[in-house]
């Protein structure tokens, strides 16, 4: 079974891209961040003529994830338990959606950016890690052989090697230890970044930004993971990530990130 996290950053800008990324990799189950649309807006057809099943939750033209898959797709849920909203009044935004995919419970995550060290944003982005951590370590406390897949875009470098400079980022977002904090508490509730085994080699980054040049001059950022519970975990044969995806006129700033897993025994 292969799984694969991506930042698209608009399904409709990309959707070309999407589905030949799809049948180029033989993927089995694709969770997508930043969609960029309303349910009613996203494109079903070109993927449901894949052989895909499409999850979605979009509000507007900002965030919306999505899960598309040929392996089935059941027992979907909008949101985790205590997601906190944001806005006045609060408003839960579409930044997180899960269903059971051939017995393994996939989540596409978005967190929330931050903005900034002294943003309010910061704040919620924190109260947002918090409960993901709750939420995700009640699963294993109800089920420790639970299959959890947490993929997506955790805008957070865990690490200083996961950016291309640990000078420039001093003082931002990203790199702050809170949210490098809030990252260790998930895998201290019991999950394990399955991709960096496989994917360790210095500079190995997932993001480049558009300006400046970043991705032809390899200044980048780690910052798109899949978590596995420890049941996932030890499926997990391979990872990879393509960076080819970044590469040509209208590519997402962000990389795909691709998981094969074993058949159970």
């Amino acid at each position: 079974m292969r799984i694969a996290t991506w930042n698209c950053n608009s399904i409709r800008s990309r959707l070309d891209r999407v589905v030949g990324f799809l049948e180029r990799h033989d993927v089995d189950v694709l969770a997508l961040q930043e969609t960029k649309c309303r349910d009613d807006q996203f494109p079903l057809l070109p993927l449901e003529s894949a052989g895909y099943q499409v999850a979605h939750t979009g509000l507007n033209q900002w965030n919306g994830v999505a899960l598309i898959s040929r392996v089935g797709l059941e027992d979907v849920q909008v949101g985790f338990p205590g997601q906190p909203g944001w806005g006045d009044p609060s408003v839960v935004e579409a930044r997180a959606i899960g269903a059971t995919c051939a017995g393994v419970q996939v989540w596409s995550l978005y967190v929330p950016n931050g903005r900034a060290l002294d943003d309010p944003h910061l704040d919620y982005k924190l109260r947002w890690l918090e409960e993901l951590r709750t939420a995700a370590g009640g699963w294993l406390t109800a089920d420790s052989d639970a299959q959890v897949a947490l993929t997506g875009d955790w805008n957070i470098a865990p690490t200083d090697d996961d950016v291309w400079s640990v000078s420039y980022f001093e003082g931002r977002t990203h790199t702050s230890e809170p949210e490098r904090a809030a990252f260790r508490a998930v895998l201290d509730a019991g999950y394990a970044d399955v991709v960096r085994p496989h994917t360790s080699e210095p500079g190995t980054f997932t993001y480049w930004d558009y300006t400046q040049l970043s991705f032809p001059k390899r200044r980048g950022m780690r910052i798109d993971f899949c978590l596995g519970s420890p049941a996932l975990a030890a499926r997990v044969e391979g990872a990879f990530i393509d960076r080819e995806e970044r590469k040509g006129k209208g590519a997402s700033d962000h990389a795909p990130v691709v998981v094969d897993l074993a058949d159970r025994p």
